[in-house]
């Protein structure tokens, strides 16, 4: 069985992320969402709120692939062996991405070079989208519609006080 693993911290999860997470699918037979803990990017949501974020929105995803969506803390690394993964799967958008997603694959391969890391390229109409913009967006009044689900936006505005 190939396991993969997309971690991410999902603050909140958008269309790029849903539409990675649709292609990674093709590539497994079950693919975990690590939601990082990560407190120090200071997310706007709880963990808990953003696991039932992404629950809701891989829901429609869960019938080409087993995925499971599982929070972890430490070292993603550490966690692909946890959970089984022989692939680790990251999202580019930029060449700033791609600075880097190539140090953190080298760094990761001195760990395991068991675990192999593949990129995928969201949909062109996706690449731009950042969870951090999307925020501001949001935050400041904006509309965030082309950017996430209907779900997302309602708790996002909600959470920004804007709903």
């Amino acid at each position: 069985m190939r396991v993969g693993l997309y971690p991410g911290t999902f603050d909140p999860i958008h269309n790029g992320h849903t539409d990675i997470i649709g292609r990674a699918v093709k590539l497994v037979d079950k693919l975990v969402l690590g939601v990082a803990i990560n407190t120090g990017k200071g997310p706007m949501f709880t963990l808990e709120e953003r696991v039932a974020i992404v629950e809701e929105a891989v829901a429609p995803l869960r019938s080409r692939a087993e995925i499971l969506v599982q929070p972890f803390e430490g070292l993603t690394m550490h966690f692909a062996r946890e959970v089984g993964a022989g692939i680790i799967v990251r999202g580019l958008r930029a060449v700033a991405d791609f600075e880097f997603e190539f140090q953190m694959t080298a760094m990761n391969q001195q760990l395991d070079r068991e675990i192999e890391t593949v990129f995928l390229m969201a949909d062109p109409r996706h690449q731009a989208i950042a969870s951090k913009l999307v925020k501001e967006i949001a935050v400041l009044g904006g509309d965030v519609t082309k950017f996430v689900s209907p779900s997302v936006k309602d708790r996002l505005l909600a959470k920004a006080g804007r709903h």
